[in-house]
């Protein structure tokens, strides 16, 4: 491993570790439920790799909380879906899958932090906390035509709306085949051209990449940082602390119909909302503990 790799890993591992830190202080205030069931999406298409569907587990706890994430790092889902039956998740302790977020690496890291994204909701409906619904869909960056926004990861959907305002667009990708010039955006794999941009909207998964830390230093002229996906629902506080300005993602309404249209590769915004949390509209996770201890 060379020395940059190390070091993206350590500086996401300091996250997951304050995260995971939270969740210690939740499970000793009572107990938490175990796993019930972990739920994959069908299989990719071959050349529909970029189809916007399928890509996201759900993790289900015994009180029905689901924890999502993100599973088409690599070959994750491809994994998951060979060896579904192998993996005895049923009935395991949930705090104890959640810290394999913090020294898993592939498949174990994307079981932990599901886990941990489960034990979130979980600790949101003990303590009777829900967040406010999303004001749009692009994280409440409001662009403006003097603007240079900063995309970290493609989110098509999102572009007419920024381009449509007469902002600068810039989108940083992983993906090579993406780079390059767009009508009216460019495609870059260069980090280091977030450096210009004052708003930036980016996909949650960096809490999954290990780019966490690095991404947040290549916006270090941002005013406003926008975390969103429908993996975006861990505790935000160690989020907050770290400048990201708002997290985005996606609140479960009808738990037996967002797991059948996952398991069918369907939508699922007929059985959630969007959600949207700031510093200044959340209670904090020490404040949600105490509600539980009252």
């Amino acid at each position: 491993m060379n020395r940059t790799r190390r070091s993206t890993q350590q500086q996401t591992t300091r996250f997951a570790g304050e995260y995971l830190a939270q969740l210690e202080a939740f499970a000793a205030v009572g107990p938490i439920p175990r796993v019930r069931a972990l739920h994959l999406p069908p299989p990719i298409p071959e050349g529909d790799r970029n189809a916007n569907k399928g890509e996201f587990c759900a993790l289900e706890l015994d009180d029905g909380s689901l924890g999502l994430s993100y599973v088409l790092l690599d070959d994750t889902l491809e994994k998951m879906r060979s060896a579904a039956e192998d993996f005895h998740l049923a009935g395991t302790d949930a705090l104890a899958l959640a810290r394999r977020y913090v020294d898993g690496r592939g498949i174990d890291k994307t079981f932990g932090f599901a886990a941990a994204n489960a034990l979130t909701r979980c600790l949101f409906d003990r303590a009777g906390f829900v967040p406010d619904i999303s004001a749009d869909s692009i994280g409440g960056i409001d662009p403006r035509p003097a603007d240079h926004i900063g995309m970290i990861g493609l989110f098509k959907p999102l572009l007419g709306r920024i381009l449509g305002s007469g902002a600068r667009l810039t989108v940083v990708e992983l993906n090579a085949d993406l780079a390059g010039a767009q009508e009216g955006y460019v495609v870059t794999l260069d980090t280091d051209a977030l450096g210009d941009c004052n708003k930036v909207v980016s996909t949650s998964t960096l809490l999954l990449n290990d780019t966490l830390d690095r991404m947040l230093a290549c916006c270090r002229n941002a005013r406003w940082f926008a975390m969103v996906g429908p993996s975006a629902g861990c505790l935000p506080d160690a989020l907050f602390g770290r400048g990201v300005t708002l997290l985005g993602g996606s609140w479960v309404t009808d738990r037996a119909g967002f797991v059948n249209a996952l398991k069918r590769g369907e939508s699922t915004s007929a059985c959630a909302r969007k959600f949207a949390l700031t510093r200044d509209d959340y209670p904090g996770t020490p404040a949600l503990l105490k509600r539980l201890q009252s």
